[in-house]
């Protein structure tokens, strides 16, 4: 596969991204017309997904893998206001998928007919804070005309009437290291709780989502996909799910596998 880097533009700084073409000839199958564009969780960067793109150009798949500005194992980006991250942290996904596009033109040419709306297949995925911004994204205008689904790793309601993961002192700890790996606006007492609320408030209808989260991700919890699940189908979205018996939340790279299943499921591959 070709591998190329390219920057995204966030406000006063770039963030980074890497893109994904299937070689013609090499991949298990030719050149499709699906895409996909993914990103990563709090406090980690593009390389914890990085199989992710390379399994789906293997399989014909061109992908654009990005980094969420603010988080410095990606790129020494800043987020300097926190509620612009609030409104628009998600449309990276816009951005991405235009890099992803013109550099697939340019590769493919011959194929620009699988850019257009009524032929493109379109994956936004991402794990945990990448996930819920993938769900957010799918609303975006400039994806309306696309058939699309989010694939969301490790995103759930947070568990009910027992301690959660976050509040233990382990937890805590833990993260006196990871706050110093994002930019300081983007500290979990800003992030956590706008997470949680996103999950409860989200106004996501009509959209098609598949959730994967590992039957021992103890940050999801033992049913916290299943209600966010049943949150989703409530505003009368398209959902599946699925719950591998190993996939922790700190390993989102194992996921990759059921991705890829998943898109051969639906006949995306």
């Amino acid at each position: 596969m070709k591998v190329t880097k390219v920057y995204l533009d966030y406000q006063n700084y770039k963030t980074n991204a890497l893109i994904f073409l299937p070689e013609v000839g090499e991949s298990e199958s030719p050149v499709l017309s699906t895409f996909a564009v993914l990103t990563h969780g709090y406090s980690a960067d593009k390389s914890s997904i990085l199989n992710w793109p390379i399994r789906l150009a293997e399989a014909g798949v061109s992908s654009i893998l990005f980094d969420l500005p603010g988080h410095y194992l990606g790129n020494y980006s800043e987020v300097e206001d926190f509620e612009h991250f609030k409104l628009h942290g998600h449309e990276l996904f816009a951005s991405a998928f235009f890099k992803l596009s013109s550099a697939f033109l340019e590769e493919y040419p011959l194929n620009q007919k699988m850019l257009e709306a009524s032929e493109l297949k379109l994956v936004l995925g991402g794990h945990s804070l990448g996930a819920m911004l993938s769900l957010k994204a799918l609303m975006l205008p400039e994806f309306s005309a696309y058939q699309k689904i989010s694939i969301a790793v490790g995103l759930g309601m947070a568990p009910k009437d027992v301690v959660h993961i976050f509040d233990t002192p382990f937890y805590k700890s833990t993260l006196r290291i990871r706050e110093q790996l994002v930019s300081p606006s983007l500290n979990s007492q800003n992030v956590f709780p706008w997470i949680k609320a996103e999950k409860e408030e989200l106004e996501a209808h009509g959209l098609t989502v598949h959730l994967i989260t590992g039957l021992d991700d103890l940050v999801v919890g033992e049913d916290g996909m299943e209600r966010f699940a049943e949150s989703l189908l409530a505003k009368n979205n398209i959902v599946s799910f699925e719950k591998p018996t190993k996939l922790p939340h700190h390993e989102p790279q194992m996921a990759a596998g059921y991705v890829k299943k998943h898109l051969k499921k639906i006949n995306w591959l």
